[in-house]
């Protein structure tokens, strides 16, 4: 089992699709949103449910390949960490989508945006950096991401895998490394 924890502190927008990106580029993974006031994430069932309910066997191990998503329905991390932790011993893969405050200190990798010198923000610890249109070059000592497709943003906001040898989705295979 691999785990990835991703957080946001600054882009939401990056805090919603770049996990989904990391779960896809995994191949079997599930997303696991740990923010009680995450997205509405589609799917039948949610974290909060797990939680209220039990999980059931179907519900702890995937039954196919390819990313699942767990959105969080209201319920803290701390509530959800029996549930967690028996995801994360049955699945291959996966990704914990921290709330944009929870991640610093927790070993959380960031996700922030690549902006123009000196705006460019920064945190202790691990980050991946979104280039946008505004910025300018690929610094070296930086995990730099490409700017995604709007067509793969959507796929992936839609709940449907982008193409298979999507450049931003495939980037991501270097965030599992961090």
């Amino acid at each position: 089992m691999t785990v990835l924890a991703l957080w946001s502190p600054v882009d939401l927008m990056l805090g919603v699709v770049g996990p989904l990106g990391a779960a896809t580029a995994a191949g079997t993974a599930l997303l696991v949103d740990l923010d009680p006031d995450g997205p509405h994430y589609g799917g039948k069932h949610s974290l909060k449910d797990l939680v209220t309910n039990g999980p059931t066997r179907e519900q702890l191990e995937p039954t196919r390949s390819g990313p699942a998503v767990l959105r969080n329905g209201g319920v803290s991390p701390e509530d959800a960490e029996e549930v967690v932790t028996a995801l994360v011993e049955r699945w291959p893969n996966v990704v914990l989508r921290c709330a944009p405050t929870q991640g610093v200190n927790t070993g959380a990798v960031a996700l922030l945006p690549l902006l123009p010198a000196p705006f460019t923000p920064s945190v202790d610890g691990a980050a991946v950096y979104q280039q946008t249109p505004l910025s300018s070059g690929r610094p070296r000592n930086m995990h730099v991401l490409p700017v995604p497709r709007s067509e793969t943003v959507k796929a992936l906001l839609s709940g449907v895998r982008p193409r298979s040898r999507d450049r931003w989705i495939r980037s991501f295979a270097r965030v599992w490394e961090l």
